[in-house]
C-alpha cells in the first residue's frame, strides 16, 4: 500500500487503504489540526473555507472511533442543511469507509421516505441527514437515538442563514446529552458563535484561515460592463473557448435570472449547459449536478442557495454574472474552483450599480480584484431606459447608506407652486 502523510494519525489499515484509493496524499492544514483533536474526544469547532478537506477531517476520526458495524441504530449523526450537501457528505463517508463493514444511510426531504426507511431497517452506524427529515423519521419512531455518541453539524453558517435554528434545537433536545459534538463552518458569523455556545462543551476552536479569505490557488479578476446584454455578450465570448473553459459554474442572484441566462446560452453552448435553483425539483437538481460532475455538460448556472451542495473538483472557472450582495457568498462562490490545491479562476462581471458591492467584497477579502479591459470583439450594447433608471436608484440608495444626508435625484421632491386663491366675489368653476 502506498505510504501517505495520513499514517501520522494512527488510522487503521482499512482507512489508510481508502485514503490512498481516494488519491489523498498529504493532509491539508485543517486535517492536521482537527483529526488529532477529534480522535482525543474533544468537542471541536472548525472554521475553514470550502475546498480545504474539512469533510475528511471529521469523517476519518469518526470512522476510526466507530471501527465496525454494530447494532441497528446509528452511533453517529451528521447533519447538513440541504439534500445536495447531505448527498455529498454521504458519498464521502461511503468512499472513506469502503474497506470497512460500516453502514451509512442518508435521509433527506424532497422524495418519499419509503426507500430511506427500508435502508434504516437494515441497520445503520452513521446517519447523514437534513434536520427536517431526521425529525420526521424520529417522530414516526423509525430512528432511535439512544446509541448516538457523536453529533456533527456541517455548514453551520448556512443552516443558520436558512433558518434551521429551531430544528437544530429540537435535535439537541432529543439526542443523548453525553456525546461528542463537532461543528464545522465556512465562516465564524455571530449566529454560528451563538450556536456553538449552545451545544459545544469547552470546544477546541480551529480556524485554518481567516473566515473571509479566498484560497491562494484561485486567480481573480473582473470586468466592468454597462448592462445585462453586454454581460451576455462577454459570457458567450468567453465560453467559446471550450478547451480553457471546460467546467464552468456561472453564479446569479435570482431564479429568474438563472432561467433567463440558461435560455440565452442554450444555443451558443450547443446544449452543454444545465441550471439549478430551489424551484427545480430535487431529482432535477441532483441529475443536473451529476451530469456536470461527470463532464456530460460543461456549464452549470446556479443561484447561491444551491451553491453549498456543489463539491466538485477540477472546476476550471467560476463566473459571477452578478455580484452577490451578501458579501460572504463571494467567498463561497469562488471556493467552488481551486479545490484540493488545484488551480482555479474566478471572474466577476459588474455594472455601475454593482461596483459598490464589489468594493465591499474587496474590503472583506482584504485584496484588490484585478480589473481587466473588455475584449475589443465584444459588442457594447446601449443601456435601456428601465435598466438605467434601476441602476440610478440603486446608486442613490448606496450613497445614502454611506451619507444619510445625501439627497439623490430619485429622492428630491419638487416644490409645488402655491395654488392661487380665488378672488372674492367670484365663483369657482363648477360650483353653485
Amino acid at each position: 500500500m502506498k505510504s501517505s502523510g495520513f499514517q501520522r494519525f494512527k488510522l487503521n489499515k482499512q482507512l489508510l487503504q481508502a485514503v490512498a484509493q481516494a488519491g489523498y496524499d498529504l493532509p491539508t492544514p485543517i486535517q492536521k489540526k482537527v483529526i488529532p483533536l477529534i480522535s482525543s474526544g474533544h468537542d471541536v469547532m472548525g472554521v475553514a473555507q470550502t475546498g480545504t478537506g474539512k469533510t475528511a477531517a471529521f469523517v476519518l476520526p469518526l470512522l476510526m472511533k466507530i471501527k465496525y458495524a454494530q447494532g441497528k441504530m446509528p452511533r453517529a449523526l451528521i447533519v447538513g442543511p440541504t439534500r445536495e450537501l447531505v448527498t455529498q457528505l454521504y458519498q464521502e463517508v461511503k468512499k472513506l469507509s469502503m474497506f470497512t463493514d460500516l453502514r451509512s444511510v442518508a435521509v433527506y426531504g424532497g422524495i418519499g421516505p419509503k426507500t430511506q426507511i427500508e435502508a434504516l431497517e437494515q441497520g445503520v452506524d452513521i446517519l447523514v441527514a437534513t434536520p427536517g427529515r431526521f425529525l420526521d423519521l424520529y417522530g414516526r419512531g423509525i430512528i432511535q437515538v439512544k446509541d448516538l455518541k457523536t453529533l456533527v453539524l456541517d455548514e453551520a453558517d448556512k443552516m443558520m442563514d436558512m433558518g434551521f435554528m429551531p430544528q437544530i434545537r429540537r435535535v439537541l433536545e432529543i439526542i443523548p446529552v453525553k456525546r461528542q459534538n463537532l461543528l464545522f463552518s465556512a465562516t465564524m458569523s455571530p449566529n454560528v458563535i451563538k450556536l456553538s455556545e449552545e451545544f459545544l462543551e469547552y470546544p477546541q476552536v480551529v480556524e485554518t484561515t481567516p473566515s473571509a479569505t479566498t484560497a491562494e490557488t484561485i486567480s481573480q479578476y473582473c470586468f466592468q460592463l454597462p448592462n445585462f446584454k453586454t454581460k451576455i455578450h462577454l459570457l458567450e465570448y468567453l465560453l467559446r473557448d471550450d478547451e480553457a473553459f471546460n467546467k464552468v459554474i456561472v453564479f446569479v442572484k435570482t431564479k429568474k435570472v438563472a432561467d433567463n441566462l440558461y435560455k440565452y446560452l442554450l444555443r451558443s453552448t450547443k446544449g452543454e449547459i444545465k441550471v439549478i435553483h430551489s424551484n427545480k425539483g430535487q431529482n432535477t437538481r441532483l441529475n443536473n449536478m451529476e451530469a456536470f460532475k461527470e463532464g456530460m455538460v460543461r456549464v452549470l448556472v446556479s443561484t447561491d442557495v444551491s451553491a453549498r451542495g456543489i463539491d466538485i473538483t477540477m472546476v476550471s472557472h467560476v463566473i459571477n454574472f452578478e455580484v452577490p450582495v451578501v458579501y460572504e457568498d463571494y467567498v463561497h462562490r469562488i471556493g467552488r474552483t481551486g479545490r484540493a490545491t488545484n488551480p482555479g479562476i474566478a471572474i466577476t462581471f459588474y455594472h455601475p450599480a454593482e461596483q459598490y458591492h464589489l468594493r465591499k467584497i474587496e474590503k472583506l477579502i482584504k485584496e484588490e480584484i484585478e480589473q481587466r479591459l473588455i475584449p475589443t470583439e465584444i459588442d457594447i450594447e446601449e443601456t435601456g431606459f428601465e435598466e438605467l433608471q434601476m441602476m440610478r436608484r440603486a446608486i442613490d440608495r448606496q450613497r445614502q447608506l454611506e451619507d444619510p444626508t445625501f439627497k439623490g435625484a430619485f429622492h428630491e421632491k419638487k416644490q409645488r407652486k402655491p395654488k392661487k386663491k380665488p378672488s372674492k366675489g367670484k365663483r369657482r368653476p363648477g360650483r353653485f
